[in-house]
C-alpha cells in the first residue's frame, strides 16, 4: 500500500453522482468518490468498516481484538476510513467510538446502482446462432 496520504473528503463539496450506468463521472465527482473506494480497497479496512456498519456505534476497544494487528496499526486504518469520509469518531474518556457516515454510503450506493437489464437470449451472445 502506498504511503501517500488520502485527502480528507468533504461530502458536501460536490453533489454526487448519478449512477455510473447512467452517465460518466466528471473529474470533481471522481475526486470526491475515489478516496472512499481507495480506503475500502484494503481488507483490514473493509472488515473494520463492516464491523462499524453492523452496529449504531462501536468502541475501538471492541475492534482491536478482532485483528492480529497492533493498536497503532488499527488506529491508522481507522484514520484512513475517517479521512475518506466513511466514519465519524468521538473520544469518550480514554476510548474512541466510531459510527458510519450514512450519507457517504448512500452516495456510494447510488453511484453503484445498476438498473435491471433484460436477460440476453441464449445464443445471441457474440453472434452465435
Amino acid at each position: 500500500m502506498s504511503k501517500q496520504a488520502l485527502p480528507v473528503v468533504d461530502l458536501q463539496a460536490v453533489a454526487c453522482c448519478p449512477p455510473i450506468a447512467a452517465s460518466p463521472l466528471d473529474t470533481a465527482q471522481a475526486e470526491v468518490i475515489a478516496p472512499m473506494f481507495k480506503a475500502l480497497g484494503d481488507p483490514v479496512r473493509l472488515r473494520l468498516m463492516s464491523m462499524i456498519a453492523s452496529v449504531p456505534e462501536i468502541c475501538v476497544c471492541d475492534l482491536t481484538p478482532a485483528f492480529d494487528l497492533s493498536g497503532p496499526t488499527i488506529s491508522h486504518h481507522l484514520k484512513v476510513l475517517r479521512e475518506a469520509g466513511l466514519v465519524d469518531s468521538e473520544r469518550r474518556g480514554t476510548w474512541v467510538w466510531y459510527r458510519v457516515k450514512a450519507e457517504a454510503f448512500r452516495q456510494l450506493g447510488l453511484l453503484l446502482d445498476m438498473p435491471a437489464r433484460p436477460a440476453v437470449e441464449a445464443g445471441s451472445l457474440r453472434g452465435r446462432p
